[in-house]
């Protein structure tokens, strides 16, 4: 049983249309006989499908269709692939412009509606058909569909017909192993994936497998999709060749395992962090691309206001201290500490790191990959770096009370410090180090200061447009809402060059924490995260919401942005 049934069941429970026993019944018998909710309900006789799919759509402000009334204009079926209605199970009904109406089963299925935006590239909308009308349709207007676009590209890669970089199939397949014909194409379909998750700026790949499918998504901008997937039959096939080229057991299946791939694409030096863990249905193997050409990034390019921008160069180049970033995984705070070194790695300055893993190699620093499993934990490594005498430290992550102490004691005896923690604001990293054991003077004395970020996405430069706010996101941002009500905004509208989000690239935004005298003997004294966190207002600290407006204003982000990354953001 799935969220969405529950969901699903309380709906229709609020709405009257089911009493609270025919719920709980439908609900033990979507238990006991895997099937969906609504299946179980018209197969009860306890409500029609059309009566249930009618106040599913109100409640997502969905209309429904009668396909079987409905005639769909040839102009109207070539805007959806055969192999892509088929694959997706849902039959084009209008077109107007750059947008396409699609009927679909399940109004709840919003990630349907996501993953043919970008396959269609142009804006998908959805409307409601009960699923017989959907499948009848299906076979009246695509009767010969084939069997997914990635099978047909595996036919042309079998056929020699597409083509993968020389560079590229080389470092794949590797001097060392001996490839047969009949491994050739999974060989290829494998380059393809990666090569294309290259092409499309993705920094993730996630292979899926899935009860009746092997899914394939790509994490672009920080936001996963969907793209054609490759043929359940050949799942074993590729995850295979994926642990022989990241040197991991294929014959370990029921432990999660880690490994690295090293290729050239298109000229590109790419590492790819692998990771596999069992799941139902087969091993889940997503791939993290490091691009090491992408890393390079100074401080502009992160996202840093000029003013921001100003602070954190005087902060990153004093002699001593603890500057932490703050952040959930994936706000870019290792792209923010990889950028802090290489603005500061100079000749006359000794720079060592301490890693779990070391995810790019950096040229001029010590670079220290922490292994447990030999006890080269970070606060081992960290006791042998001290004697390295080193100028400046960078701590992958403080996880433990050893390892906070001795990055503590490394900042008071003249070292610079940066290092990571995982907390939702800059002043919450004061009260994690005190919980975990530091005593306040010394997080007192040893923090110079505490910067949280996220990452938001950049409205696509090709297909910007300005607008005014509408009462919906003046509602969403409270009291914010009166800095941006006169304000020309911006957002995109969807091209080719952005795959038709309206987006392309990210960028940071901060919340800088200073830490004086004053703060300082507040956190001696142990007040409250909440209380520092008004101090920080009153001694000037913009919010991660305060930050991401000025972003929103300057026209490089959108309001959707914002309050998706800064829910937690309080008034105070």
């Amino acid at each position: 049983m799935t969220a969405n049934d529950e969901y699903i069941v309380e709906i229709l429970q609020g709405v009257g249309l089911i009493d609270r026993d025919q719920a709980q019944k439908a609900l033990e018998a979507v238990q006991a006989e895997d099937k969906p909710v609504i299946d179980i309900l018209v197969k009860q006789g306890v409500a029609s499908q059309m009566d249930i799919l009618k106040t599913l759509s109100a409640q997502f402000g969905m209309e429904t269709i009668n396909l079987e009334a409905h005639e769909i204009p040839q102009e109207v079926l070539d805007a959806v692939p055969a192999e892509v209605a088929h694959r997706y199970k849902v039959v084009p009904t209008f077109k107007h412009d750059n947008t396409v109406t699609v009927a679909l089963s399940d109004p709840l299925d919003v990630e349907t509606l996501d993953s043919l935006r970008y396959v269609l590239k142009c804006n998908v909308e959805g409307v409601v058909a009960p699923k017989k009308e959907i499948e009848a349709a299906l076979q009246r207007y695509y009767p010969q569909a084939q069997e997914g676009t990635v099978e047909s590209m595996l036919e042309e890669i079998t056929e020699g017909t597409v083509a993968v970089p020389t560079a590229t199939m080389q470092d794949i397949i590797g001097e060392d192993v001996e490839v047969s014909e009949s491994d050739a194409p999974i060989i290829k379909l494998v380059s393809l994936v990666i090569l294309e998750a290259f092409r499309n700026r993705a920094s993730d790949i996630h292979l899926e497998p899935m009860a009746r499918k092997f899914r394939l998504r790509y994490r672009i901008d920080g936001i996963l999709h969907e793209v054609e997937s490759p043929p359940k039959r050949l799942q074993g096939a590729i995850l295979s060749r994926l642990k022989i080229m990241a040197n991991m057991s294929i014959a370990e299946k029921r432990l999660p395992q880690d490994g690295r791939i090293q290729i050239n694409v298109m000229g590109r030096d790419l590492d790819l962090r692998v990771s596999s863990i069992p799941s139902n249905h087969g091993e889940s193997i997503v791939m993290r691309i490091l691009d090491k050409e992408g890393l390079m990034l100074g401080l502009p390019q992160l996202g840093f206001m000029s003013d921001d921008q100003q602070t954190f160069e005087r902060l990153i180049g004093l002699s001593d201290g603890i500057i932490l970033v703050t952040g959930p995984t994936g706000s870019g705070k290792t792209t923010t500490l990889y950028a802090c070194l290489n603005q500061i790695n100079k000749p006359d300055r000794k720079i060592i790191t301490v890693e779990d893993p070391v995810e790019y190699q950096l040229s001029g620093i010590n670079q220290v990959h922490v292994r447990t499993d030999i006890g080269l934990t970070f606060a081992a490594a960290l006791r042998s770096i001290l004697r390295q005498a080193p100028n400046i430290i960078m701590i992958g992550e403080i996880r433990d009370l050893e390892t906070a102490e001795i990055a503590v004691n490394a900042s008071l005896t003249g070292h610079l410090v940066f290092s990571t923690l995982h907390t939702n604001d800059a002043p919450s990293a004061v009260t994690r180090l005190i919980d975990i054991g530091m005593k306040p003077f010394l997080v007192a004395s040893s923090t110079r200061a505490i910067m949280a970020q996220r990452l938001v996405r950049k409205i696509c430069n090709s297909c910007k447009e300005k607008y005014r706010a509408t009462d919906a996101e003046l509602n969403a941002l409270g009291m914010y809402a009166e800095q941006i009500r006169e304000a020309d905004l911006f957002r995109g509208k969807g091209c080719n060059e952005c795959n038709n989000t309206g987006y392309r690239g990210r960028l940071g935004i901060f919340e800088i924490f200073l830490i004086d005298d004053e703060v300082r003997h507040m956190i001696f004294e142990q007040v409250s995260s909440a209380q520092l966190r008004k101090k920080a207002r009153e001694l000037g600290m913009r919010t991660l919401r305060e930050d991401g407006l000025r972003k929103l204003v300057s026209g490089q982000t959108t309001v959707q942005e914002v309050l998706r990354v800064t829910m937690g953001d309080s008034a105070v």
